[in-house]
């Protein structure tokens, strides 16, 4: 059961998907928040797929810890696909910076392109990476909220952490607060693996960490914050009995 039940979340997703960025084709020569709506419709369909197909609920604690009308950026614990739509469910103008090679798929690429986000070469010099950071200002007069998952890559659940330091030199340039968001989503929607669990999937929006820390410190408060509290979403996900069984 759990096999088949993993296979109409995988049939439903990327179906509901491809509709979806169909759907972005006719708002492309509008306004990017037509887009942007879009990307919230995604979000809100597949976690609620998620909840009735695969089983469990979804929860966002301290949504309210977010400012609607700020600039911010928001540091999410990287474990599964599920939080790069489950996160634009609580925001309303979110900003990716995401590797150059996801513009170039056809249909998907072009939503991408119009929601004005910003692709970025993993392997770029100083130079690009300045012209990077140049265009993320820009983004963010117009109030949008930056989505980052500062170790760069999913993580499989109990593995160590591998934090990037980028993310400080970000929250620097920026001078915007900066919201840890703790998850556990690794649980139900383990990284590289066909099989999905039924469980309560946990989001946690932790305390902001305000602009003016040495990034050294902050380095070490967000990497803290982020990583303890997603362990303990960890914990008290098992100790409800849901999830991956522990290996």
């Amino acid at each position: 059961m759990l096999l088949i039940r993993s296979l109409l979340f995988h049939i439903a997703f990327y179906s509901v998907t491809f509709v979806l960025v169909l759907a972005c084709m006719f708002t492309l020569p509008f306004h990017r928040r037509h887009v942007i709506a879009i990307s919230g419709i995604w979000g809100r369909v597949c976690t609620w797929l998620f909840s009735k197909i695969v089983g469990g609920s979804f929860e966002v604690r301290h949504q309210e810890r977010i400012p609607r009308d700020q600039s911010l950026i928001l540091a999410c614990k990287h474990m599964s696909v599920y939080e790069t739509f489950a996160l634009l469910t609580i925001i309303d103008d979110p900003l990716f910076i995401l590797k150059r090679e996801l513009m170039w798929i056809p249909l998907f690429g072009w939503a991408v392109a119009r929601g004005e986000m910003i692709p970025i070469d993993r392997g770029a010099r100083s130079k690009t990476l300045k012209s990077m950071m140049q265009r993320a200002k820009e983004r963010m007069k117009e109030t949008r909220q930056l989505i980052i998952f500062p170790e760069g890559t999913r993580r499989p659940v109990d593995a160590e952490p591998a934090y990037k330091y980028g993310i400080a030199y970000i929250y620097k340039e920026l001078n915007v607060p900066c919201y840890p968001v703790a998850i556990n989503t690794g649980l139900f929607w383990p990284r590289q693996s066909v099989l999905l669990y039924p469980g309560k999937v946990i989001f946690e929006v932790l305390p902001p960490i305000e602009p003016g820390l040495e990034q050294a410190a902050f380095f070490e408060q967000v990497s803290t914050m982020i990583e303890e509290n997603s362990n303990r979403l960890i914990a008290e996900a098992r100790a409800a009995g849901g999830g991956l069984p522990k290996q």
